[in-house]
């Protein structure tokens, strides 16, 4: 007898979408594949699902909804761009679609698994921040929980060029707003701000993130172990996530305080974290890990949604 399942369609056939498509059918404990969408019908994408058997279609959402197995999907995940996903998420609603936002659109709740995994599940859109917020804003919540008062977070995300395709790069502006918001939603800053890097460099360099933090009324032994707890959490559902070297910490003293936009001046302590992200490589190579964090948080986000309702179902 073979496990329930609920079918799963991807808009977007790009590096994340097809990422995600090969997690689903690897991996997945509770979905299967029941759409690949897209736009241009050269994709290397489409021509992948194809070939595994994949229904696909090359008219965007509205191909999506003409599917002839469209009533089955029970969840739509959106790799597409912020711009796009309003209008998606619009008719995704109206005909009563769970729907995982892998853009920044930011239309439903902030959603990392490591810090608010299960809040909103029952949410009809989950938005998974960023790459670069997936794989930052946990160790500035952690920091944030290991002390009194955190002042000020900033993330810099550097991936390498290849690995972002013309999806990520028309929401350039959008990750640095969506992120650095997330990380005053989520991470706890009272301030945020957001940097992304795409690397040219050839080879193509792993995913590397640097989190700095001003924080006040925490000791550097609690700080770095709810880090390297924090770490573990992450590891659990991306395995190639990890610190870079040690914990680094440096007083911002009163007398040399630091400015902060919308704050003032400041002192504390600043905490530095240095990470990297390989990916486990079921698309682009290990050097993605951007997509590899991205894809395992939103697929993990379904999983769990898709349990809860197939065990209410089955009661």
């Amino acid at each position: 007898m073979s496990t329930p399942r609920i079918k799963a369609a991807i808009i977007g056939s790009g590096n994340i979408g097809t990422d995600l498509m090969i997690k689903i059918m690897r991996t997945s404990r509770h979905l299967e594949m029941g759409a690949m969408v897209g736009i241009d019908p050269k994709s290397d994408g489409l021509a992948r699902a194809a070939r595994l058997n994949v229904p696909v279609t090359h008219e965007g959402i509205e191909g999506l909804r003409r599917l002839p197995n469209y009533a089955e999907i029970g969840v739509v995940f959106d790799a597409t761009s912020a711009k796009a996903h309003l209008t998606n998420n619009a008719l995704l609603q109206k005909d009563g679609k769970k729907v995982i936002d892998l853009t920044p659109a930011a239309v439903g709740p902030f959603t990392i698994p490591a810090i608010n995994g299960d809040a909103n599940l029952e949410e009809p859109n989950v938005n998974m921040v960023t790459c670069g917020g997936q794989a930052t804003i946990p160790m500035v919540y952690a920091v944030k929980r290991a002390v009194k008062r955190l002042v000020y977070g900033e993330i810099v995300a550097s991936i390498s060029s290849k690995s972002a395709g013309p999806g990520t790069r028309a929401n350039i502006d959008e990750f640095t707003e969506t992120t650095s918001k997330a990380i005053e939603v989520l991470g706890g800053a009272e301030r945020g701000k957001a940097l992304i890097i795409l690397n040219p460099a050839e080879p193509p360099l792993i995913m590397r993130d640097t989190v700095f933090t001003l924080s006040q009324g925490g000791d550097r032994e609690a700080i770095e172990a709810s880090i390297l707890e924090m770490a573990e959490t992450v590891k659990t559902y991306v395995p190639g996530y990890r610190l870079k070297q040690k914990v680094q910490f440096e007083v911002i003293g009163d007398n040399a305080p630091v400015r902060i936009p919308g704050i003032g001046t400041a002192s504390g302590l600043k905490t530095t974290i240095l990470l990297e992200v390989e990916g486990a490589a079921h698309y682009l190579p290990a050097y993605a890990g951007n997509l590899d964090i991205m894809t395992s948080a939103a697929l993990v986000t379904a999983d769990r949604w898709a349990a809860r309702r197939l065990a209410k179902e089955a009661a």
